[in-house]
């Protein structure tokens, strides 16, 4: 049996995988949050977490509008219990993906989270969102340079502000 020194493919993918899941338990974090995971080169998108109005929010993350696409599986309960943690995750068939946001329409800031995915990885984020009340949730997907994007409604009994 031979063995080889070097980093190995699949071992390299398992770890950029592992630091990934890790990451997803800091997307708890309260309304107008700011929050991104992004390569060092970068720039942090500040202002496109502070905008209120979805569209707005996507425009200035993206610099365009995305397309609806059954390639994009969104995962969410129709009605939440409680607000303040939402369970939702997006998966998806595309290829060269490079990123994933969620929007929540109806809360105070629109963008709830936003990932890079790193090339090689498998693209898919399952986080807790807290929302405001009931909502539009939207799962935007980049890929090969296109938007791609699903939305669902989530019914929110207690709001995630308390209410």
């Amino acid at each position: 049996m031979t063995t080889t020194t070097g980093s190995h493919p699949t071992r390299r993918l398992i770890l950029q995988g592992a630091a990934s899941v890790a990451l997803l338990g800091l997307g708890n974090l309260p309304f107008g949050a700011s929050f991104a995971l992004a390569a060092a080169n970068d720039k942090y998108p500040e202002e496109a977490f502070k905008l209120k109005n979805e569209a707005d929010a996507i425009e200035a993350l993206y610099g365009r509008t995305a397309e609806p696409s059954d390639k994009v599986k969104l995962d969410a309960p129709e009605i939440a219990e409680n607000g303040g943690v939402v369970p939702i995750s997006v998966t998806t068939t595309l290829d060269k993906v490079t990123s994933i946001s969620f929007f929540v329409a109806e809360n105070p800031n629109a963008l709830a989270a936003s990932y890079k995915i790193p090339d090689g990885t498998i693209p898919g984020i399952a986080n807790r969102l807290k929302m405001a009340k009931t909502s539009n949730v939207t799962a935007i997907v980049e890929a090969d340079g296109k938007l791609y994007s699903a939305t669902k409604e989530v019914k929110v009994t207690v709001g995630g502000c308390g209410g």
